[in-house]
């Protein structure tokens, strides 16, 4: 990981209740249903989300935009190798396009999560975090960036477009019982 300055930190454990706002957003509703699925009988699917955003946070995983009120927009991702491995037999189907859409783009830094709360868009937040991801990528020596986006997020299309990614390549979405008005998902990719 790179040095952060502020308004940049690492999360923490403690920001995981606007963390799982922020995944749930960035993934077109698809978290709590997923959430939903995987949570204990009885068990709250948000309660479950912020356990597992708790635990990403004291990973390391993710890094946040405090301006001094705590996180208000947030950045995950990781290195995709140079040769993804095969999809397993047994990976859901939900799962299955955006697998194989990661699998189009070795060697990038996947943009896994990026969001903001809704009272903070449009002040350039997304704008700085792509450009902290693309720091991060050329420190590790990566051939670009890479992120995946619902085909009717035209908000999240122009940002990315802006920043210089182009789309590389589309899969129909698989929703299951996950309520969406989107039917495909875009790899968008920037080479540095």
């Amino acid at each position: 990981m790179i040095d952060l300055e502020p308004p940049f930190r690492l999360a923490t454990a403690a920001d995981a209740p606007v963390l799982a706002e922020l995944v749930n957003h960035a993934g077109e509703g698809l978290p709590e249903y997923i959430w939903s699925t995987l949570a204990g009988p009885g068990e709250d699917p948000w309660e479950f989300g912020r356990r597992r955003q708790a635990q990403r946070a004291e990973r390391g995983e993710v890094v946040v935009i405090d301006e001094g009120t705590g996180a208000v927009a947030s950045l995950t991702g990781y290195p995709i190798a140079a040769r993804p491995g095969p999809i397993a037999d047994d990976l859901p189907a939900l799962f299955r396009p955006l697998q194989e859409l990661e699998n189009l783009a070795p060697s990038t830094w996947y943009v896994n999560v990026l969001a903001a709360l809704p009272h903070h868009r449009g002040r350039g937040l997304g704008s700085a975090l792509l450009a902290l991801a693309e720091r991060i990528a050329a420190a590790e020596r990566l051939s670009g960036l890479s992120l995946i986006v619902a085909d009717n997020n035209a908000g999240g299309r122009r940002l990315y477009a802006r920043s210089g990614y182009r789309e590389r390549a589309r899969r129909p979405m698989v929703k299951e019982g996950w309520v969406t008005r989107g039917s495909e998902w875009i790899l968008m990719v920037k080479t540095l």
